[in-house]
C-alpha cells in the first residue's frame, strides 16, 4: 500500500499533535545512499542537457550527448555502486543471502534489494527521460490532456456500496498486502531534492521531487492540491544495455523481489541481526520483552528509535511500534497480526529443530528455519493465493507447472506489477474491521473499528485481546466484491490521512499519480503486451468493462482510449469467474509470479533445495495450520482463504494436517564424529557443508564484526585443517 494509507482525521476528531505525523517508513541507509547517488547522476544529466540546449538552441537528449564511457564516469563520480561481479559470489552458499545478491551467479543483482524495478515496456516520460506523464501543464497525449487523478477518482472510482462476496474470506485481501510487502517496496523522496529547498507539503507546483495532485473543489470552486512525493531514482545496473534506458529515471525496489520471507527477516545484514536473538544461541528471533499475550505467547519486538510514532491508548501505558522484517508492519492490525504469526512460527520451528538436531550450531538452526519459513511463504502464495486471484485458467496459461530453475529468467519485480497490477487489492479494502470471539461472533468487549482506527495501532493488539480477535475476523468475514460501477470505499478516497500530512488523501488518486510518476505506458499498450486485443471503440470498452455508463464516463474523461491509466483500466475490467482480476491484471500478475518462481535458484521445488521427504512434509502445511500452531484459535476452515459458515464449515485444529520436522533430522556424519564439532567463536558462528565429498565448516561474523583468519576449514582425517577464525571490531 502507499505509505499514505495510514492515519486520517475527519472533522469529528481534533488533529493529534504534529509529531504524530512525522512517521515515515524507515528507509535503510543503503537505500538512501543509492538514491542520493542516482539523484546526483540525474541532476548532472539535467545540467549537461541545459548547457547543450544553450549551445545548440534546441532540446537535446542525454543519449545524443553521451557515450557509454561518459555515462560510466558520471555514475562513478555520482557514487553509484560499481557493478557486482559474479566472482564476488561465495562459492559455497548453502542458503540465500539476506539482500538477494548472488541468487543468480551469472547476474548477481537480479532480484536483489536496492536495484531497479524492471521495465517490461519502456517508460513514457514527457521529456523522454525523467518528467512524469502530466508534468507539463497543457501537454497533449494523443491530442488530449490527461484528466487530473482526483477527478478520475471522484467520478469513476468512488463507491458508496459494495457487495459482500461469500466465496473468499477477507484473508485473501490481507495476505495480498502481506506478500506484496515481501516482494516490493518503492521508497519515496522525503520532500526536498538535494539542491533545492522545496517543501512538497507546501507547494502546488510541479517542482522536483514534488508532483502534487490538483484538487478542484466543485462546491467552492477553490483550487488546491494534495501533496505527492515522487519515487526516488535508482542507479542503473546493466552496463552495455540500451543507453537510452540507462539514462532514463528508473524507480527502485528497496527489498528483495524473491518470495523469501524478507518480510520476516529483513533485507540487510544490519536489520537481520537486529531481529535475531544472537545472544540466546538458539537460532530464534527476538521477541517483545515488555508484553506477552494472555497465554504467554510472544509479540514482535519494539522498534529501537523511541518514542515511536504509533497511535497510543488514551488511557494506558505506551505501546511502541513493532519491529519486523518490513518497515510497513504497523500499517494495519491484520498486517501486524500476520507478522506476529510468522515470528511465532519461526521460533516454534527453531525450537523443534534444536531438539531434533542437538549438534546443529545456532546459525544452522536459524538458516534451516528461515529456509522452511521461506518455502511456506512460497507454497501458501503460489498454491493457495494466486489461483484465487487470477483464476485457475490464467494460472495454467501464464504460470503452468514448475519446470525447474531457469538461470536465464530475471526474477526482479517489474514496475507495472508494483505500481499498477498488484494494487488491484486496493479496491477490496474493507472500511470496517470486526473483531470476533471464540464463536466467531462480534466480540463482546472489543467493538468493530473503522479503518482509520486500525492504522499504526499496535496498542490495540497488546491491550485488546491479542491477534486472535483480528485473525478470526479476517477468516470469518467474506471479502468485498468489486464491480465496475463501485470501485473503492469512500474511506480510502476521501479520508486517508497520513502522518506528516495534515489533510485528507485519496488512495485512488495516489495510485494513478504513482503510475504517471513512473511513466507507465497506457492501458492499451499493456493489453497488447499481454496478447489481448487493443480497445479501439466505446463498444470494445463496454465489452471489457461490462458497464456502459462506466465505459462512457471513462472515454469522456480521457478523450482517447490510449490515454487510460493502466491501473484504472485493469481495475474496471470484468473479473474472470472465481477470480479477483480481469484479463489484464491476471496476465501481469501471472507473468510476475512465474518469473519469481522460475528465476529463483532457492525456490522450494528447485533441485537440491529440499529432499523429497521434506517437500512432502512442506506440502502438508496451510495457513490454517500456522494459525492453529501459534494462536489460541482452536477451530479453523481447511482453507483460510475460503469463506465458510461457523461452525458447519470449520474443523478442530487436530483435523488440520501438520508437517513432521523429523524429515530434517540429520545424524552426525562419520567425518563429524572423527573431527569433532568445530570450535565456536565469539561474535560469529559456522554452518557445516560438504563440498566435493569433504566436510567443511564455513564461518561468518555477525553484522558489524570482521572475520580474521580462515573462513573455511576442512575436516581432514581426524582433525580440522586450521584454527577457527576470529571476529573482531565493535558492533555498530
Amino acid at each position: 500500500m502507499e505509505p499514505y494509507s495510514t492515519l486520517y482525521n475527519d472533522g469529528a476528531h481534533p488533529h493529534p499533535p504534529a509529531h504524530m505525523f512525522t512517521f515515515l517508513r524507515q528507509t535503510e541507509p543503503e537505500t538512501l545512499e543509492i538514491s542520493r547517488a542516482a539523484e546526483v547522476f540525474q541532476t548532472t544529466l539535467q545540467v549537461l542537457k541545459n548547457r547543450a540546449r544553450q549551445r545548440y538552441k534546441r532540446d537535446v537528449t542525454a543519449s545524443e550527448l553521451l557515450s557509454w564511457d561518459d555515462v560510466e564516469l558520471i555514475a562513478e563520480l555520482s557514487k553509484c555502486p560499481p557493478a557486482t561481479h559474479p566472482a564476488m559470489c561465495h562459492p559455497y552458499s548453502k542458503y540465500r543471502s539476506i539482500s538477494g545478491l548472488c541468487n543468480n551467479r551469472q547476474n548477481p543483482l537480479w532480484g536483489a534489494a536496492n536495484t531497479p524495478l524492471v521495465r517490461w515496456l519502456p517508460a513514457e516520460y514527457e521529456d523522454g527521460e525523467r518528467e512524469p506523464k502530466g508534468w507539463n501543464r497543457g501537454w497533449l497525449h494523443n491530442g488530449f490532456q490527461l484528466p487530473p487523478p482526483r477527478e478520475v477518482s471522484r467520478k469513476i472510482i468512488r463507491s458508496s456500496t459494495k457487495g459482500k462476496d461469500d466465496i473468499y474470506s477477507q484473508m485473501l485481501v490481507e495476505w495480498g498486502q502481506y506478500i506484496d510487502h515481501d516482494i516490493t517496496l518503492t521508497p519515496q523522496s522525503t520532500g526536498s531534492a538535494l539542491w533545492t529547498d522545496v517543501d512538497c507539503l507546501n507547494t502546488c507546483e510541479n517542482v522536483h521531487p514534488c508532483f502534487p495532485i490538483e484538487i478542484h473543489d466543485m462546491f467552492s470552486g477553490a483550487q488546491g492540491c494534495m501533496p505527492f512525493f515522487r519515487s526516488v531514482p535508482v542507479c542503473f545496473v546493466n552496463i552495455g544495455s540500451d543507453i537510452g534506458q540507462a539514462l532514463q529515471r528508473q524507480q527502485m525496489n528497496a527489498i528483495t523481489s524473491f518470495i523469501d520471507a524478507s518480510v520476516v527477516y529483513g533485507h540487510t545484514p544490519k536489520l537481520e541481526s537486529l531481529l535475531r536473538d544472537l545472544s540466546g544461541l538458539n537460532g530464534k528471533l527476538v521477541v517483545n520483552n515488555q508484553f506477552r499475550d494472555p497465554k504467554g505467547r510472544p509479540y514482535l519486538p519494539f522498534v529501537t528509535t523511541l518514542p515511536s510514532n504509533c497511535q497510543q491508548d488514551p488511557q494506558g501505558e505506551r505501546v511502541e511500534c513493532f519491529n519486523a522484517g518490513d518497515s510497513r508492519a504497523n500499517e494495519g492490525m491484520p498486517l501486524t497480526s500476520l507478522h506476529t504469526l510468522w515470528l511465532r512460527e519461526h521460533n516454534r520451528i527453531a525450537e523443534a529443530l534444536k531438539y531434533i538436531n542437538d549438534h546443529w550450531s545456532p546459525e544452522t538452526i536459524y538458516q534451516e528455519t528461515r529456509k522452511i519459513v521461506g518455502a511456506l511463504h512460497q507454497i501458501i502464495t503460489m498454491r493457495d493465493y494466486v489461483p484465487k486471484i487470477i483464476g485457475p485458467e490464467s494460472f495454467e496459461h501464464y504460470i503452468g507447472p514448475y519446470g525447474g530453475y531457469d538461470p536465464t529468467t530475471d526474477p526482479s519485480a517489474s514496475n507495472v506489477f508494483a505500481t499498477a497490477a498488484f494494487r488491484f487489492g486496493h479496491a477490496t479494502i474493507s472500511p470496517i474491521l470486526r473483531r470476533l470471539n471464540e464463536s466467531f461472533q462480534e466480540h463482546e468487549y472489543f467493538p468493530r473499528l473503522r479503518l482509520q482506527d486500525t492504522f499504526f495501532s499496535p496498542w490495540r493488539i497488546v491491550k485488546e485481546g491479542g491477534i486472535e480477535p483480528i485473525l478470526r475476523s479476517i477468516i470469518g468475514t467474506p471479502a468485498l466484491a468489486v464491480s465496475a460501477n463501485m470501485l473503492m470505499e469512500e474511506e480510502l478516497t476521501e479520508r486517508l490521512v497520513v502522518p506528516k500530512i495534515l489533510q485528507h488523501l485519496d488512495l485512488a488518486s495516489l495510485n494513478l499519480q504513482r503510475g504517471r510518476d513512473h511513466a507507465l505506458p497506457g492501458y492499451n499498450d499493456w493489453r497488447e503486451f499481454c496478447g489481448l486485443k487493443r480497445i479501439k471503440t466505446l463498444d470494445d470498452l463496454k465489452e471489457v468493462v461490462g458497464d456502459y455508463k462506466v465505459a462512457e464516463k471513462i472515454l469522456k474523461m480521457y478523450g482517447h482510449l490510449d490515454n487510460i491509466d493502466v491501473w484504472l483500466g485493469g481495475l474496471v475490467e470484468n473479473l474472470f469467474p472465481g477470480a479477483r482480476t480481469g484479463p489484464l491484471f491476471a496476465c501481469l500478475i501471472g507473468k510476475q509470479m512465474k518469473v519469481l518462481r522460475d528465476g529463483d535458484s532457492f525456490w522450494w521445488e528447485a533441485e537440491g533445495v529440499f529432499t523429497q521427504q521434506q517437500m512432502a512434509e512442506l506440502l502438508k502445511v496451510s495457513l490454517s495450520r500456522i494459525i492453529c500452531d501459534n494462536t489460541d484459535i482452536g477451530e479453523v476452515p481447511f482453507d483460510s482463504f475460503r469463506f465458510g459458515k461457523y461452525p458447519s464449515d470449520y474443523v478442530p485444529c487436530n483435523h488440520i494436517p501438520s508437517m513432521n520436522l523429523e524429515a530434517w533430522r540429520e545424524e552426525r556424519s562419520r567425518d563429524l564424529q572423527q573431527c569433532g564439532s568445530p570450535a565456536t567463536i565469539k561474535n560469529g558462528d559456522f554452518i557445516l557443508s560438504s563440498t566435493s565429498g569433504k566436510l567443511v565448516a564455513l564461518y561468518s561474523c555477525y553484522h558489524g564484526f570482521k572475520l580474521e583468519g580462515a573462513a573455511v576449514i576442512v575436516c581432514e582425517g581426524n582433525g580440522w585443517s586450521d584454527q577457527p577464525p576470529q571476529c573482531t571490531g565493535n558492533q555498530h
